[in-house]
């Protein structure tokens, strides 16, 4: 049984997203070993480093159930008890369930904890119960349940409706909600979530409290209500478009899509199913019968446990395998490099990598078809100039045929502790797809300062044809994002600007008052955005003015549909929308100001 002895995880700290809630409601060759010379000798041979194996255990944080394991429900509130409130704590977990039906099971998610079916199909693996995330840590203010996830169950809620109230980081996929599902707390207190993808709600989903949310590739059976961002694509029973009023944005389906890998049983074989890529995508992928894809045995993959040294994890990638990480914290001491095509590197319950050094994190070459899930990146305390490349500066192959995925795969900088990285994430490579994510400079807990976890830019887009699919980015000390690829298409963004600028000064960008939150560069032709919202909360100066949240050149074939700022509570002012267009901010007044369509 794992140990649940209690991390060391610090008690919650009420970190300023309080007060923004009160404001609004193949093989490759293996690594060799260097030998010194011998005079007049032939030189020593080389040793070749022992072949790491491929599959085995999953660990002690991944805990699986069977419909006969005792005592379920008395486990997953052990977990819950531990994790409930370790916000930066160091705990992490994955709760898995194999297919069959449970019944009588409230399974309470705190941070850094993802559930799962081990089914092809959500409906494989039935609980007659809850998946629940609500707030009661945090007195009822749901806007920093991060980091955990839901994925590939049937759910017969108790008493018909699920809750999942949860924010940023927050993955609900493939699920099948036999009932409606409640995305707001008890109480409907404050909420800033959130994201569906490839599930089935058969009743009303109620967001109450929500101020955004994306859902892609779904079906509902109705939408309750929405605050200032509701987006969809993709989703059968989806509102019709009608932004702002009510707010929200409909496209009928997604350009591109391919879902995320999810573990499996095949018997008693662990295997991991690639699902295929879609496009012009709609409703569930798993609605009839077998998904459509390949899957992979877990012999293919280098099964790894926290400790592991990066050397070791990049002879398991040059060796051929593929990684799967087991929960827990990873320091890196050099980059993983992922060079061969079609890679998979997943993550299970939020394991999460510290680059030590300023060394990046993760760098990916100008390959076809690599996936990326399911992980945290966390800055270390030296600067890291970038901590997440997809592909190399100057990569130009056509991926089209089979993209770069880059999925539930977040960023966080500070908060666990300082942290520094001159950009996030940057991506190189043509046709990446970014499908959820979470870069997050830190505005609340340990290492937090303006100074104190600079980090200038959030996301980087260089490569041409890349579309974003849920791209939540906040708090950078400059640009949030900056896209300077061609044909770039956004379905969905939230963002904050920096609470904590110290003055106007500390934000100036020559003659323009503060950095934009999305930026396009001025080179730029073809590029388009659905659904886009910025917020700032300049609460250590409230006077400080931001010119706009969008910037972009104005060309024909740049375009934007339903674009909102907000201004949070009056700390903090926008002036426009996007460019010098769309009405400033109203005063203290939490209401948006929009442009439909620009240019």
């Amino acid at each position: 049984m794992p140990d649940f002895s209690p991390s060391s995880s610090r008690p919650p700290q009420v970190g300023r997203r309080t007060l923004l809630g009160a404001a609004a409601a193949a093989t490759a060759a293996p690594v060799v070993l260097g030998s010194a010379s011998r005079a007049a000798a032939a030189p020593a041979p080389r040793k070749k480093p022992r072949a790491l194996p491929g599959g085995g255990d999953l660990g002690p944080n991944v805990l699986v159930f069977d419909p006969s394991t005792p005592g379920i429900q008395a486990r997953l509130d052990e977990v819950f008890r531990q994790q409930e409130s370790a916000q930066f704590g160091t705990g992490r977990y994955a709760l898995l369930f194999k297919p069959g039906t449970y019944s009588g099971l409230n399974a309470q998610l705190g941070f850094y904890t993802s559930i799962a079916g081990l089914g092809l199909s959500p409906d494989d693996t039935t609980i007659n119960g809850d998946v629940t995330v609500d707030a009661g840590w945090f007195n009822g203010n749901a806007t920093q349940n991060f980091w955990r996830s839901a994925e590939n169950l049937a759910l017969v809620p108790a008493n018909g409706t699920n809750r999942w109230a949860v924010a940023q980081a927050a993955p609900f996929r493939r699920m099948h909600i036999r009932g409606g599902l409640n995305l707001a707390p008890s109480g409907y207190g404050w909420a800033s979530g959130g994201y569906i993808a490839d599930s089935r709600i058969d009743g009303q989903i109620g967001p109450y409290s929500q101020q955004q949310w994306y859902t892609r590739d779904s079906a509902i059976g109705s939408w309750l209500n929405g605050v200032w961002n509701m987006v969809f694509s993709g989703v059968e029973g989806a509102p019709a478009q009608s932004f702002p009023n009510p707010p929200y944005t409909t496209l009928a389906t997604t350009p591109i899509s391919r879902e995320k890998p999810f573990l499996y049983l095949q018997g008693s074989e662990y295997r991991v199913f690639l699902p295929e890529k879609r496009t012009n995508a709609r409703g569930v992928t798993w609605g009839n019968g077998t998904p459509r894809g390949t899957s992979l045995p877990l012999t293919q993959f280098y099964v790894a446990r926290p400790g592991v040294s990066a050397a070791t994890l990049n002879q398991a990638l040059e060796q051929g395998l593929h990684l799967l990480l087991t929960p827990g914290i990873y320091h890196l001491s050099e980059p993983l490099r992922i060079n061969r095509a079609n890679t998979v590197v997943l993550g299970l319950g939020y394991a999460t990598l510290i680059p030590d050094g300023g060394v990046t994190a993760v760098k990916v070459a100008d390959v076809d078809g690599v996936r990326l899930a399911g992980f945290l990146v966390d800055a270390g305390p030296v600067n890291s100039p970038t901590l997440l490349e997809i592909g190399p500066r100057g990569a130009s192959r056509d991926h089209s045929a089979n993209p770069t995925t880059v999925q539930d795969v977040f960023i966080r900088i500070g908060g666990a502790g300082p942290g520094k990285a001159t950009t996030s994430m940057v991506v190189n490579s043509r046709h990446t797809i970014i499908d959820h994510t979470w870069v997050w400079r830190a505005d609340h807990g340990d290492g937090v300062g303006w100074e104190t976890n600079r980090a200038d830019y959030g996301v980087v887009v260089n490569g041409d044809d890349v579309l974003a699919t849920g791209l939540f980015v906040e708090h950078f000390n400059k640009y949030d994002v900056q896209w300077f690829g061609q044909r770039g298409r956004t379905i969905f963004f939230q963002n904050e600007k920096a609470y904590d600028a110290p003055n106007q000064a500390a934000i100036q960008n020559g003659s323009t008052k503060g950095y934009a939150a999305y930026r396009v560069g001025d080179a730029v032709t073809s590029h388009e955005g659905w659904g886009l919202g910025s917020y700032c909360y300049y609460n250590v100066d409230p006077t400080i003015v931001q010119h706009h949240g969008f910037a972009a050149p104005v060309r024909p074939d740049v375009r934007f549909h339903n674009l909102l700022v907000v201004s949070l509570g009056g700390q903090g002012q926008y002036e426009c929308v996007i460019n010098d267009t769309g009405s400033p901010t109203s005063g203290t007044s939490t209401v948006p100001s929009t442009v439909v369509s620009y240019p």
